[in-house]
């Protein structure tokens, strides 16, 4: 590779470009210094921000306006709007137009996704640029002072993993557009990190048990702790958001801080730019910034209850939080936390499915890794049900020579046959290795099960064949490939869509087939050499069923 030579270039760019740094510099400095003689106009600088700094980011840009700051003789004008992070990030794709200049997310993390996601999004898009945090807060987990003494706080020290016993109430703000939701969810994955993509069942225990203790928000959770305080659930937010409670509120709230540490929301000032901005924007946005990070806003937010960016609070002593600086957990990654919000999605996903496996005589062979076809099949049944809340419908066949029913169709948290649903399916899941033995009728019993989901289709959930084979169709007399193909194409009616999810168990499954099968229907086909990847990829597929419901 060849070598840079450093010297005589650095020192010929340095100067000009240290020039051209001061002179933007002093365009709106030397025009806010002298605003009432130069100042006319408005330069429109739209600041979005998480709720949580709207009061002081407010203060700030009063402050800017009383001083006329000003882009070469414009006045600037600062509008602040209030916006949950993550419905930025849904927006910003989609409004080039009119995106904010600047946006202060409470996490990171939010940057980075929407920099991922602007980036997957074909046309113009705002560019998107992190820059330093304003600020820190912990996350936290909060409670009226009666729930926490029960955990032995303070005497006692508390941990996270005790926050997820089931002896322990604890509420979380719903993670699909809180950051304290997404927050908490990636710390349970941190404890319990997903392999090859699929979440552990200490995940999915976790993730089912906070399911049903999920709140609009966080301030649902501080009404319902005001409320009750003895008997209120826990629940996860911020220091700050403590701080400005018990600020305003005759019952205070207690923040425990967990031994661990925790994930601190960082507050980062992103920069979103599009060619079509106004002349003067970036250098209004840059004389903004400096105001948000001077002395004057540093000693608001200290005032609010914000930590400074290194962690250490500025601030006197506050009732309910602690002042020392807790542990430093690493910020969830997009890749964690696209993983924890696609199992969320699993077991929210109000879905009727019918399980088909093959139980033909192949079934017993060995994997790859060992572990027999059916014995893969069977425990990926066990735990794709584990992944799903009592209002899914399941039921399960097999097939070999021909269709067998083993349980039908019905709700998991409900009786079919007379015994709990949720039951009875486990119990069949356990019997399928001496079901084993036969050729493959896969053609017929495809086309059959698809039949079965159409006549009794509910539009109140996403109605899809889970079909699980290890080898290609071995009966003579009935369906051939082209003619299911041909029926099935027949059937779809999109307006009543029902998937076919197709998962070859081993190298003998006959993949042309499922793939043609999945196509056929809208949906997708998987090939698994192992238990792990038999786990996988169910999980896959069940997190990206589509939903044409407004129920899911």
């Amino acid at each position: 590779m060849r070598r840079h030579r450093r010297g005589s270039r650095r020192g010929r760019f340095v100067l000009p470009v240290l020039v051209a740094v001061l002179a933007v510099g002093a365009v709106v400095t030397a025009n806010a210094s002298n605003a009432a003689r130069t100042c006319g106009g408005e330069l429109p600088l739209r600041v979005t921000v998480t709720p949580a700094m709207e009061q002081v980011t407010r203060q700030a840009a009063d402050g800017f306006e009383r001083d006329h700051a000003a882009v070469n003789g414009t006045c600037v004008k600062v509008e602040v709007v209030a916006e949950q992070s993550a419905d930025v990030v849904a927006e910003l794709p989609t409004k080039p137009i009119d995106p904010p200049a600047l946006w202060i997310p409470d996490s990171q993390l939010w940057a980075s996704t929407a920099a991922e996601k602007d980036a997957a999004v074909p046309g113009v898009t705002p560019k998107i640029s992190a820059r330093g945090s304003l600020a820190t807060s912990p996350l936290v987990v909060v409670g009226g002072q009666d729930e926490v003494a029960k955990l032995g706080w303070p005497q006692s020290s508390v941990s996270w993993k005790r926050l997820v016993d089931p002896d322990v109430p604890v509420d979380i703000a719903d993670p699909l557009t809180n950051t304290e939701g997404i927050a908490t969810l990636g710390l349970a994955e941190g404890m319990a990190p997903a392999q090859n993509g699929t979440p552990p069942p200490e995940l999915i225990a976790t993730l089912l048990r906070l399911r049903d203790s999920t709140q609009a928000n966080i301030d649902t959770c501080y009404q319902l702790m005001a409320r009750n305080p003895a008997t209120a659930p826990l629940f996860t937010a911020t220091e700050q958001s403590v701080i400005a409670h018990n600020a305003g509120s005759k019952v205070p709230a207690v923040a425990l801080y967990p031994t661990e540490g925790s994930v601190l929301f960082d507050y980062p000032v992103v920069r979103v730019s599009t060619a079509a901005e106004p002349g003067g924007t970036s250098a209004a946005a840059d004389a903004f910034e400096r105001r948000l990070r001077s002395d004057t806003t540093a000693k608001s937010l200290s005032e609010a209850g914000f930590r400074e960016p290194g962690g250490r609070a500025a601030w006197s002593m506050r009732q309910g939080v602690r002042m020392d600086t807790p542990n430093r957990l690493p910020t969830p990654t997009t890749t964690q936390v696209a993983t924890v919000l696609r199992a969320w999605d699993v077991i929210h996903l109000d879905g009727r499915t019918l399980a088909v496996i093959d139980t033909s005589g192949s079934m017993a062979e060995p994997m790859p890794d060992g572990q027999s076809r059916i014995d893969v099949a069977r425990d990926g049944a066990l735990a794709g049900m584990s992944l799903m809340p009592d209002t899914t419908s399941v039921g399960l066949w097999t097939f070999a020579e021909h269709a067998n029913e083993l349980v039908p169709l019905g709700p998991l948290g409900g009786r079919t046959t007379g015994s709990p649903q949720r039951q009875a399916l486990q119990q069949a899941a356990v019997t399928l290795p001496t079901l084993v033995g036969g050729n493959t009728a896969l053609y017929d019993t495809a086309l059959q099960a698809y039949q079965t989901l159409r006549d009794g289709y509910d539009a109140t959930k996403v109605n899809s064949e889970v079909l699980i084979t290890d080898g290609k169709n071995e009966t003579t007399g009935g369906l051939d490939l082209d003619g299911l193909v041909a029926a099935l194409r027949a059937q779809v009616d999109p307006t009543r869509p029902i998937q076919i999810i197709g998962i070859g168990l081993g190298p003998d499954a006959d993949m042309n087939v499922l793939h043609q099968l999945a196509t056929a229907t809208g949906g997708q086909a998987y090939q698994a050499l192992s238990g792990a990847d038999f786990r996988s990829v169910l999980f896959d597929a069940l997190s990206r069923r589509p939903c044409a419901t407004s129920n899911c």
